[in-house]
C-alpha cells in the first residue's frame, strides 16, 4: 500500500528536500517530515503555503502531479482590489498568459477565511483594500495562480493551497503533517 503524507507547508519552506546552490540558508521539506522515501507530488512555491503531498508510489505521484489528470486544485487567494464581475469573468474563461491560455477555473468571492498568521505578515495598505478568493484550476503552471490573478488587475498577497482533489489541509497546523490511507 502506498504512503501518503498531507504536510501543511508554510510560507519560505522550499517544496523540495535540499536546498542546492544558495548562499543563504532556507528551509526544506527536511526540516519537517521525517518519513523516508517520500517525495513531493508536484510543487508549492517558496512563498505559497498550505497543502502539499508526498508519496513513495511513482504511479501515484503522476497521478497527482501529472496535469493530464486535470485533478482540482483549490486555492484560498488574498488579492489586492476589489474583484469586479469582468475579471472573475476572464478567470472563470481562462486567462491568455505569457504560455497561452488557461483552462477556464472556478472562482468566487469570499469572507476572510480563517486561517493560521502568516509568519512574516502580509503588508497591509489603508488606501487599498484587498479581498479573499476560492480559486480552483485543473492544471499546474509556474506560479499560474499568481499569473492569472495579476493578468485580471489583482496582485496576489497571500496564496493558500487548499485542497487536491480530496485531500485537504483543513485541521493542520503549519509545519504538521498527516498520513493517510491510499
Amino acid at each position: 500500500m502506498a504512503r501518503l503524507i498531507l504536510f501543511n507547508k508554510p510560507f519560505g519552506v522550499l517544496s523540495q528536500f535540499t536546498d542546492r546552490g544558495s548562499e543563504t540558508v532556507r528551509a526544506t521539506l527536511s526540516d519537517f517530515i521525517t518519513v523516508p522515501d517520500v517525495y513531493p507530488a508536484g510543487r508549492l512555491d517558496r512563498d505559497s503555503e498550505g497543502l502539499l503531498l508526498l508519496c513513495d508510489d511513482g504511479r501515484l505521484q503522476a497521478r497527482i502531479a501529472d496535469p493530464k489528470f486535470k485533478l482540482p486544485k483549490t486555492y484560498l487567494v488574498q488579492v489586492e482590489g476589489d474583484p469586479q464581475d469582468e475579471a472573475l469573468a476572464a478567470l472563470r474563461n481562462g486567462v491568455r498568459l505569457k504560455d497561452g491560455m488557461t483552462l477556464p477555473a472556478e472562482v468566487e468571492r469570499i469572507a476572510p477565511p480563517e486561517l493560521w498568521p502568516r509568519n512574516p505578515p502580509i503588508r497591509e495598505r489603508k488606501s487599498i483594500p484587498d479581498s479573499w478568493l476560492k480559486l480552483t484550476i485543473r492544471e499546474g503552471r509556474n506560479r499560474q495562480v499568481r499569473r492569472m490573478t495579476a493578468a485580471v488587475g489583482l496582485p496576489t498577497l497571500r496564496l493558500v493551497r487548499w485542497s487536491i482533489g480530496d485531500w485537504t489541509v483543513a485541521g493542520i497546523a503549519p509545519g504538521e503533517f498527516t498520513e493517510v490511507a491510499v
